[in-house]
């Protein structure tokens, strides 16, 4: 059975091959059709500010799914999926890194642990969104806990979450990271920095705060809610490294979420997340048609805007249920074993 069944992700992982072929002119129009739009939209926001700042904002709030798009294009430089020639991917993946400010290396680096650790309970902790298991929720410190549930709440994931990526995370390296990956922290960090004061100095700093900051927060939370919701769903897959399956992470652990064709196109495909995590080498704009041409993939949990939202309350991972499960309902458990602690307690 076993034998079967690793036979059937072979093939299911050989059958996704010839989609991971990247076509350069596709490529190069993917990223005039996202940059030049992008570009365009952020001066029409800046001569909007004669008319009326609520219509910056409005132009602005367009601009950030654009920053979405970048980013996915950056995000397939960093898997070497959007052009054959590697130096180039690094190079553009470089550059669109200023625009959506997250270092091509550092990103690259942590990106592949997730890749490759995504869904295993025993390797969390690199490139994840926080997720604590009902056992180790309960065992925890009331401090610890306190802490994850401020990590947890909506307000602090995709409202501060932005800042403290772009503040922080972004523009540090690891103690332990290489001279290329510091190398190239450094440089993305120069040239935002070179970027913002050369528009600071053009326009004022007034007129850049009201149209970059909605454009960067408003992308940053859409970013990690698209992250988010793609690994934390209703019958999603977490199991321990003994028996985690790459393949069954990533067709059982990453969703298929179903978003309108606009939002579908702006977001560049990464709703087929399921797809993009059986082969990262897939570019962007192949992922929907190895989705439709690969039957076994049409049975990956399907989720939708709507359907999307429940992933709300989902808070911790249920080992013995398999699913996830919301702080309210590990509240006997924890009340339990205060009691077990109690009674302990007074017998000594």
């Amino acid at each position: 059975m076993i034998a079967e069944q690793r036979e059937q992700q072979r093939e299911l992982r050989k059958s996704i091959k010839p989609f991971e072929k990247n076509e350069f002119r596709t490529s190069l129009f993917q990223l005039f059709n996202t940059l030049v739009p992008f570009f365009l939209l952020w001066f029409l926001a800046y001569k909007s500010l004669a008319i009326s700042p609520y219509l910056t904002v409005a132009v602005a709030v367009i601009a950030s799914g654009f920053v979405i798009r970048i980013f996915i294009i950056f995000h397939d430089c960093t898997h070497y999926s959007f052009f054959q020639n590697n130096k180039l991917n690094r190079t553009v993946g470089t550059l669109l890194g200023v625009i959506t400010l997250f270092p091509y290396s550092k990103w690259q680096r942590e990106h592949s642990i997730h890749h490759a650790t995504s869904s295993n309970l025993d390797k969390r902790g690199t490139g994840d969104v926080w997720v604590m298991t009902v056992d180790e929720y309960v065992d925890a410190t009331p401090f610890m806990r306190f802490v994850y549930r401020v990590y947890r709440h909506p307000v602090v994931l995709f409202g501060f979450g932005p800042f403290y990526l772009y503040l922080v995370a972004n523009r540090t390296n690891r103690k332990d990271a290489r001279l290329k990956e510091r190398l190239n922290t450094y440089l993305t960090n120069f040239l935002a920095v070179a970027i913002y004061a050369g528009l600071i100095y053009l326009i004022g700093i007034k007129a850049f705060l009201l149209i970059q900051l909605p454009i960067i927060l408003i992308a940053g939370s859409l970013g990690i809610w698209l992250f988010y919701v793609q690994h934390q769903f209703e019958d999603s897959y977490f199991e321990e490294e003994s028996k985690w399956s790459f393949v069954k992470a990533a067709v059982d652990g990453s969703s298929y979420y179903k978003l309108p064709a606009i939002l579908q196109w702006i977001t560049g495909n990464i709703g087929y997340h399921h797809v993009h995590h059986l082969s990262p080498k897939v570019p962007n704009y192949r992922l929907a048609e190895a989705h439709e041409n690969t039957p076994p993939l049409h049975h990956a949990t399907t989720i939708t805007l709507r359907t999307s939202l429940k992933s709300l309350k989902f808070r911790l991972f249920d080992e013995k249920k398999k699913d996830f499960v919301t702080f309210k309902d590990v509240k006997p458990l924890i009340k339990a074993k205060d009691l077990r602690k109690a009674n302990s307690r007074q017998v000594s």
